[in-house]
């Protein structure tokens, strides 16, 4: 009985990179240069279309920039959709969220553990109204008692997911939008 020896497969090559054309017969939602809202992130911009092999499939992703918290991200063309991924909100939206912000403040009376994971829930949501919910309930005018630490964390993360976005809408600059939604918030004060 003979047997044959095979010679050892070559290691595989890292996997290439192709950079889709701008201008590729595939038709998307998101252009490259567009700003766009990732719900659990906030507001990043594309900044190209790859194709990679990945397990033996070859995916179409979204190459998105984080400039803020100095992060990409990559996600599946096929993906975007069901992930939350989103264009900015109408300049209308942006109106609603900011009337939000003139509301009274609805705290429930629950243990604070639960409400916190229902404003994480709706900071992730990536809904502007409902960030601006979040804004408007945590926010503390000047004679009400000091927040607790973790009140404090929620109520800067939805304040600066609001701002980016507010900002990117009315094409100015975070600093500004973030006195405009604080603006808000001191005339339901007075």
């Amino acid at each position: 009985m003979t047997t044959t020896k095979t010679a050892p497969k070559p290691a595989a090559a890292a996997t290439p990179v192709k950079k889709v054309a701008a201008n590729s017969n595939r038709k998307h939602e998101f252009k490259t240069n567009d700003h766009v809202v990732y719900p659990t992130h906030g507001v990043g911009k594309v900044s190209g279309i790859e194709e990679k092999e990945v397990a033996g499939l070859v995916l179409e992703l979204f190459i998105i920039d984080f400039e803020k918290d100095k992060m990409t991200l990559r996600v599946p063309t096929a993906k975007a959709k069901a992930v939350g991924m989103r264009k900015l909100s109408s300049p209308e939206v942006v109106g609603n969220a900011l009337n939000t912000l003139k509301g009274r403040a609805r705290i429930k009376r629950t243990m604070w553990s639960r409400r916190a994971q229902e404003y994480e829930a709706k900071i992730d949501s990536g809904d502007l109204v409902s960030i601006a919910e979040v804004v408007r309930d945590l926010h503390r005018a000047g004679g009400q008692p000091e927040q607790s630490y973790s009140e404090r964390q929620l109520y800067e993360k939805a304040l600066a997911r609001m701002a980016r976005e507010v900002a990117a809408v009315e094409r100015t600059d975070e600093p500004t939008a973030v006195k405009r939604v604080e603006g808000m918030l001191t005339k339901k004060a007075a």
